[in-house]
């Protein structure tokens, strides 16, 4: 199983990224997945998440209505659109997988982990 994470980069404070994370070696459609975050020296949080069949999703209160997290199983990726970042963004992004259809909204839950992607946003 290989979750690879990609689309981080450096953007201006207001600016947008898109993340994608695509599965392989995995089931990627029956089961819910979820982006975390780390920032520099704080633990790894939930930033939000997605069930199976895209029935459900999951936002942190930091992504309310400035993320969103939606997948296309057919190419087996999920996604997370980040739209009016601030510098407090700046974080190594991870993409995780649950273990069964919800999303994993809690370290606990997630089984299977991408390598990160670092997203930093400038003020």
């Amino acid at each position: 199983v290989q979750l690879q994470a990609f689309g981080g980069g450096l953007v201006q404070a207001g600016g947008s990224l898109r993340l994608s994370c695509t599965a392989r070696g995995y089931d990627f459609a029956y089961y819910g997945a979820g982006w975390f975050r780390a920032a520099p020296g704080k633990e790894r949080e939930f930033v939000a998440g997605i069930s199976r069949d895209a029935a459900l999703h999951f936002d942190s209160d930091s992504a309310k209505g400035r993320f969103r997290v939606f997948r296309d199983d057919s190419q087996n990726t999920m996604y997370l659109q980040m739209d009016h970042l601030k510098p407090e963004d700046t974080a190594v992004y991870y993409c995780a997988t649950s273990r069964h259809t919800g999303a994993p909204t809690t370290y606990s839950l997630a089984v299977y982990w991408g390598q990160g992607t670092q997203v930093t946003v400038s003020s």
